[in-house]
């Protein structure tokens, strides 16, 4: 695992933050010195699928980085005749995915680079987002969660992990002071942390809990079980 020093060096120009080669090549050291519980959330994911998964049904990992939810709810889904599918619009994540996936045995699995707001899902009963809506463009955010309750067969959930924002101002204060200690305890400079959300603040938008759970109401989920949360990252099971 290499690792993350993207941002070490001060940069004149801070562009967008991107899920190319160079984020592909650090990003499991990224992400667990970036969002507290990663692991907890990627293992436990996939005993949520177990439960869930049904027998000739589809699990979609939309939004799949490097594969990790894929491979855990690989390792644990049992059904029988259950295909699964993994997209990412970043052809970068896609061929490391594609890696990942090779270097284990398991089933098979659909590795596609494509935009989700683009995938046609169909006969699932486990869809997962990780930590992907927030990537997705406000606007388009209801249509895509409406797409894919109607593709859920009956029984189905969608689990969807998110950082979160808070309307009550001294709660967004202590959960983002938080967050930030988490990051300089794995290590991230205060330039490191400067530069990458300078980065990243026009890319990735957070929603409330609230905001969440109106939405998916609003799309057609019957109920929304809020399973996990540390600090301001949380995730959640919508039933269809």
């Amino acid at each position: 695992m290499s690792a993350d020093q993207i941002y070490a060096t001060a940069r004149e120009h801070i562009v967008d933050f991107a899920f190319d080669e160079t984020v592909a090549a650090v990003f499991p050291d990224m992400i667990r010195r970036s969002v507290p519980g990663y692991g907890d959330v990627v293992a436990l994911t996939g005993l949520v699928a177990e439960r869930f998964a049904q027998a000739h049904t589809r699990c979609y990992d939309l939004g799949c980085s490097l594969g990790a939810v894929t491979l855990a709810m690989r390792r644990r889904v049992r059904a029988p005749g259950v295909e699964l599918i993994a997209v990412d619009n970043a052809q970068a994540m896609v061929k490391r995915c594609h890696e990942n996936v090779a270097a284990e045995p398991g089933p098979p699995v659909q590795v596609t680079c494509a935009d989700i707001r683009n995938v046609h899902v169909e006969n699932a009963s486990v869809v997962v987002l990780n930590f992907t809506l927030q990537f997705v463009p406000p606007a388009d955010r209801l249509a895509l969660l409406t797409h894919i309750r109607t593709g859920l067969v009956p029984g189905g959930v969608l689990i969807l992990s998110e950082k979160i924002v808070f309307a009550d101002a001294d709660t967004q204060r202590f959960n983002e002071a938080m967050h930030l200690d988490f990051k300089r305890a794995n290590g991230y400079s205060e330039l490191e942390i400067s530069q990458k959300r300078s980065a990243i603040e026009k890319v990735l938008v957070p929603d409330t809990l609230e905001a969440h759970q109106a939405r998916l109401a609003a799309a057609g989920f019957t109920r929304v079980e809020s399973w996990y949360r540390c600090f301001n990252f949380t995730s959640l099971v919508a039933f269809a």
